[in-house]
């Protein structure tokens, strides 16, 4: 009989355990397009999925005139109670840069990027919005703090 009560009690919660985390992240998966700097010059495809009911990783390659940068983002995310759809999110992220232009001596730039921000998943349709802040540390050839990081993106819900 105990064994049969510990057994219930785990199933009651593993399912309980399931919905909250169901109703932290407002989707498993999506891609999308980025508009990445203060300017918003910068273009980019992202691809972000569910780790857990609140933490995700998220992917991302943006072009700029003559670079190309790649990055990856560990998030923590959290429901706003009484806004459907919507969540804050703070993370860290890495990124590599390259450069093509031919007055640049280094041609390689890495770097970390926390952030902070809001996702919006519109209940009705399979769309994502999300803007952040997301300053940027130079670890190698452009070492230093740049805070003039703002990103803004539109998903398409994949699952």
């Amino acid at each position: 009989m105990k064994k049969i009560l510990l057994s219930v009690a785990a199933v009651a919660i593993l399912a309980l355990g399931a919905q909250e985390a169901k109703a932290q992240t407002p989707y498993k998966s999506a891609l999308g397009i980025v508009f990445d700097g203060s300017d918003g010059a910068n273009v980019g495809i992202q691809y972000k999925t569910a780790l857990t009911g609140t933490t995700a990783a998220q992917f991302q390659a943006a072009f700029g005139d003559q670079w190309l940068s790649l990055g990856a983002d560990w998030q923590y995310e959290k429901a706003l109670r009484g806004a459907e759809g919507l969540a804050w999110y703070v993370g860290v992220g890495a990124q590599v840069g390259f450069i093509t232009a031919d007055h640049v001596d280094n041609k390689t730039f890495i770097g970390l990027r926390p952030q902070v921000g809001l996702e919006y998943k519109i209940p009705t349709i399979p769309i994502g919005l999300h803007l952040d802040y997301k300053p940027y540390l130079g670890l190698n050839n452009d070492s230093g703090f740049n805070g003039d990081g703002f990103t803004f993106g539109v998903k398409y819900v994949l699952k």
